[in-house]
């Protein structure tokens, strides 16, 4: 499935409908450049979760734990990781195999870590339609039922 959006708050609300229609379980990866919307899109996910709290890229602390919402919200953001050992460390099976829903930008850093049946986004730039137009791929999500 492929989206396009023409602001941040098109992508935030793209973002919050996946959230209201997430699972337990679910794992989405998010690929993109840096400035690209990545944690815009991923505060529209939490929002659709039901989480209140700010949501903010764990680029220095690797996780981020959100547990008030109808599921948990694991936020990761593996940029920073040089070894998968550092995720071995964190417990990410865990997190992974519970029950909550995780996010995890930079995941093709950690690629040989991940599960077969994750839902992958990729958000891309096209500044020739414009400042704000993302292109926004999301596969992985046959199956899921629409709201």
């Amino acid at each position: 499935m492929m989206i396009e959006t023409n602001s941040a708050q098109e992508t935030f609300a793209l973002g919050k409908k996946l959230g209201e229609l997430a699972q337990p379980g679910q794992i989405y990866t998010l690929v993109g450049d840096l400035g690209v919307g990545k944690t815009v899109f991923t505060q529209g996910l939490a929002d659709g979760l039901g989480i209140t709290e700010p949501i903010s890229s764990p680029t220095f602390t690797i996780i981020q734990e959100y547990e008030e919402g109808r599921l948990p919200f694991y936020h990761f953001d593996v940029y920073r990781i040089g070894d998968i050992e550092e995720m071995e460390e964190i417990g990410y099976d865990d997190y992974f195999f519970g029950q909550g829903v995780c996010m995890i930008e930079w995941a093709n850093l950690i690629e040989e870590l991940l599960p077969e049946n994750i839902i992958q986004v990729v958000i891309e730039k096209d500044l020739d339609k414009g400042f704000d137009y993302r292109r926004i791929t999301i596969t992985g999500l046959e199956g899921m039922e629409e709201k």
